[in-house]
């Protein structure tokens, strides 16, 4: 006897765009995490942003104190 081919169904998976969840731990409770993080590590979280900001706003002194020059 011969043997008969079987027609095989494909199995595909696939999400639908609705119903994909993209890193859902990451979004929940996120203000809690960071103040948690922050309250955490505050000295860390002060020698990082102490520079930024300080740097910010003499860059920002800085550009006004450019624009106003001219008028004196």
């Amino acid at each position: 006897m011969g043997t008969r081919p079987v027609r095989m169904k494909a199995v595909v998976y696939a999400l639908s765009p609705f119903q994909q969840k993209v890193m859902p731990g990451l979004w929940k409770d996120l203000p809690g995490k960071i103040s948690h993080k922050i309250s955490e590590n505050w000295i860390s979280a002060t020698l990082l942003l102490g520079p930024l900001v300080g740097t910010y706003s003499y860059v920002q002194r800085y550009q006004e104190k450019e624009k106003m020059e001219h008028r004196y």
